[in-house]
Order: C-alpha cells, then structure tokens, then sequence
C-alpha cells in the first residue's frame, strides 16, 4: 500500500491543472490515470477555445471558474510554454430573432464582467471578409483565445512533477474504501490518502457512486470536426460561433495556435467509449458549417476526428466536497467551457484542499518549465548554433509540420514524457500534418525504441496493447 496525502483520479486538464496547483504546497500527491499518458480523452478531442465566459449564466460555476480561468490563461501559458492566441471571438446572427438573441447574450456578457460589444454587417465582413454575406451582427469578445489543450495538460503535469508531484500511467481505478483514510484501490495498487479527488471525466458521476449516491448524472455527447490543413493563415482570423442554442454552443469555425483550421463540432449522445465518425454526422456538419461561411475549401481537409463531453444533467459543473464523505472531492459535468475553466478550478480545488489539511507553502514552487527548443520559432543563427550543439536538431523527423529529432528526444526525457507514438504526436506535433503520419510515423517509433531501450515491435500508437509493428520480416 502506498500513502499519501492527496490522490487525485484522472489525468484530463482538470486533473493536471488540480496537481500543479498543489504543487505550490508542501504534500504527497499523485495523479492516477487508467490510460497510457495524460489528456487522452476530452482533453485531447474538444474545440481548443479559451472562452471569454460571456455565455454562461450569471451566478453559475461555469460563469465564475470560465471568466477567472480566462483571466489566468495567458499567464499560465507563459509560464507553461504552452501555444496561445488572443484572437477574439465573433458570435454571428443571421435573422432578426437572432439579433435579439445577441442582445440579450450582450447582457449577460455584462453581468459576467465579460468585455463585448456589437459589431454590425460592416464592419463584421471586414473583420472576416469570408463570412457569408446574409450575416446580420455579431458579438465581439475580445478576450477569448486558442490554446493547444494537448501542451497545456501535457505541461500542468511536467511542471507538477518538476515540483514533486508523482504520476501513476495505467492504472485504474476499481473500489474506494472508507476507513480513518481513504483506500483506491487500482488494477496494480492500493493508495492510502487523506484526500480524494474525483476527476474522471464522462465516468466521474460512476466514480462518485462507489461512495455515495449522487443527484447529477453525466450525459456523454459526442462531437464530430473536420480539420483542415494550414493552407491560408488569413482565412479566418477570430473565432466563429453561431448563436448558442438549449442544446449548446452550437458549430464553430476557428483557427487553430498550430494555424490549422478546425470545423465542429457535431452534438450526438453517444456510448463513452464510441469515437467513431461517421458520413450523415459530418455531412450535417458541412450544411451547417456553411451558413458561417459557405464555401469553405473541403479540399484542405486531412483529418476528422471525434470525442466526448461530459455534458450535466444538472446544466452546471459539480465542483465540491461530499457531505457525507469528507475529504472526497467531485468534480463531474466539466463540459465547455471546462478547458477554459480548468485553471481556476484547479487554483480553486487546490486551496480548498490545502486549508483542509493545514498545508504549508512549497517555497521551492517552480511555476515555469523548461523551455521546449522550437525549429519554428527559431531566428536563423539561433538555429545553426544549436545544430552545432545538438545535430539532432538538424535532423528532420516531420516535414508537413517541420519536427526535428532534437524535438522529439526531449520530449521523451521529461516529466511526464512520451512513451507512445500519440504521445510524441501530441506534444510536438509529428503525424498532424498533411500526411497524417504517412512519412514520420516510422521514423518515430524508431527514435522512440532507442530511446526508451525496447524493441520497435513494443512500441504503442496509445494504450499498452496498440503496438503498430507485429511482425520482423527480415527475420521470418
């Protein structure tokens, strides 16, 4: 049995974010994840939008951690080196009820403390000349953003650790016990812990139910997106939202900060585990798609993809500490805008916890981590200094998305660092680009084999038993 003082369940954003903030205390804490990295569910299948917070209603927790945590994202990316963009968001009308329906969301924008104004048909087509013309007006909100969700949790857990927090791959969670601490028993060990805390994403009502029974329940939706390649960095500059719905926020159209262009998301219930795309939802996609912008160019299409939310039966996010349990923290129903949330819930859960078990302060805290060396942001003699440093440097792994080896090894080397071959693709880009992975995949499991000193043949697309080479040709 292994002790603790905090055990937190899930390795998503909300997780990663929960664990760097009680880094800045002096605790034993660990994050259990059941895959094979962090971030591998809604984390790394979801929209990338820093929402400003004018959508939320007033007086909600979705209202309150959305405006804190976009206030503390550019920061904390800073810090992170995590990719972000303030590049504002335009949420379009194209009818007169539509138009009050702005107004009334320009409201809310104001009672939220949300900066917004109206920008009418003129000067909304200069600002996306792309826009179909029958637009009405828009709300501009100058405070939303882009981030890349991949880094940031990545990055929230590298600098956890940095700062002594452990992490616990594969390893799911199966009973909690109550006794004087609590018991988690995991597929490979017991954990002992003053505190739990309840993270799980789409199962995080069915980790809540081994204690207690609980009055909210999660309704996995699954949302559908094309993405599309970076053929055109001026095509569309802010985020485009349609007029949100009962339903949600309906399709969006957005750059991304890897300057992609990323279209979705559908809204279906869906199983948890289903991922699936298929050709009636994205083509429901592509007719609603256009009322933004009508012809948008499907020939720089690479990639669909998939993934859940955790949408709430209760409309809001479930952030607090059981009645009957104390110590056992749930934070279920995280649907958008939880990335945007996910700091100032994790600042928030964090002090929570430290003032429940007296922490001191770590005044060793480290916020930042180490720099990562990008090609692409490089000046030219930057770079040739560093080939002559490192020659790895020099040598191209990704030529669609310009990823050297240099890239590649350090980001195995680090906390949290990648075993897998989605993991290298998640944290530095290898397999995102036009080919989809077609050239460079090879080449990364070769550097990925070397330097993790096991054989090609063992090496993961994700989760332990995804291994993409099965067979040694030369050797049969």
């Amino acid at each position: 049995m292994k002790k603790y003082d905090v055990v937190i369940i899930g390795g998503g954003v909300i997780g990663c974010s929960i664990a760097r903030y009680l880094s800045r205390y002096n605790v034993s804490g660990i994050v259990l994840e059941k895959h094979n990295d962090v971030g591998d569910e809604t984390t790394c299948a979801n929209s990338a939008i820093v929402h400003s917070g004018y959508d939320p209603l007033p007086g909600t927790k979705k209202a309150h951690f959305n405006v804190l945590g976009n206030k503390m994202m550019p920061k904390l990316c800073e810090e992170l080196d995590v990719p972000f963009i303030n590049n504002g968001s335009l949420t379009v009308s194209f009818s007169d009820e539509e138009d009050q329906t702005l107004l009334e969301l320009l409201e809310r924008a104001k009672l939220n403390n949300v900066e917004a104004r109206i920008v009418e048909h003129d000067e909304l087509l200069k600002l996306e000349p792309n826009l179909n013309k029958d637009c009405h007006k828009a709300i501009l909100c100058p405070t939303c953003g882009i981030v890349s969700p991949f880094n940031l949790c990545v990055n929230l857990m590298e600098n956890a650790m940095d700062n002594g927090f452990e992490l616990s791959l594969n390893t799911e969670v199966l009973d909690i016990k109550k006794n004087n601490n609590y018991e988690v028993i995991t597929n490979n060990e017991i954990y002992q812990a003053q505190v739990v805390i309840n993270c799980c994403g789409v199962n995080s009502d069915k980790i809540a139910s081994i204690l207690e029974k609980v009055d909210y329940h999660v309704i996995p939706r699954k949302g559908e997106y094309y993405v599309f390649d970076h053929f055109d960095n001026n095509y569309v500059k802010h985020t485009l939202f349609m007029c949100p719905t009962k339903v949600g926020k309906g399709v969006l159209i957005s750059p991304t900060t890897s300057l992609n262009y990323i279209i979705g998301p559908t809204n279906e219930e869906a199983e948890i585990d289903d991922k699936s795309t298929s050709a009636s939802m994205l083509n429901e996609l592509r007719n609603t798609a256009k009322k933004l912008i009508p012809n948008l160019p499907y020939q720089n299409n690479i990639r669909q993809f998939s993934g859940m939310r955790a949408n709430s039966s209760i409309g809001d996010f479930v952030i607090e500490e059981s009645k009957n349990n104390p110590g056992f923290y749930n934070l279920a129903c995280i649907m958008s805008p939880g990335l945007a949330s996910s700091p100032a819930i994790g600042e928030y859960v964090a002090d929570e916890v430290a003032k429940k078990l007296g922490l001191s302060v770590n005044k060793n805290f480290n916020p930042r981590i180490r720099k990562h060396l990008r090609f692409t942001k490089m000046a030219k003699e930057e770079y040739n200094e560093l080939i002559k440093q490192n020659p790895m440097y020099g040598h191209f792994i990704c030529r669609c998305e310009q990823v050297t080896e240099g890239e590649i090894v350090d980001c195995i080397h680090r906390n949290c660092g990648a075993r897998t071959v989605k993991g290298i693709k998640k944290r530095v880009r290898p397999g995102f680009g036009r080919c989809q992975g077609t050239f460079c995949e090879s080449e990364v499991i070769k550097v990925l084999a070397r330097e993790l000193g096991v054989s090609e043949m063992d090496i993961n697309y994700s989760d332990l038993g995804t291994e993409i080479l099965k067979y040694d040709v030369k050797s049969n």
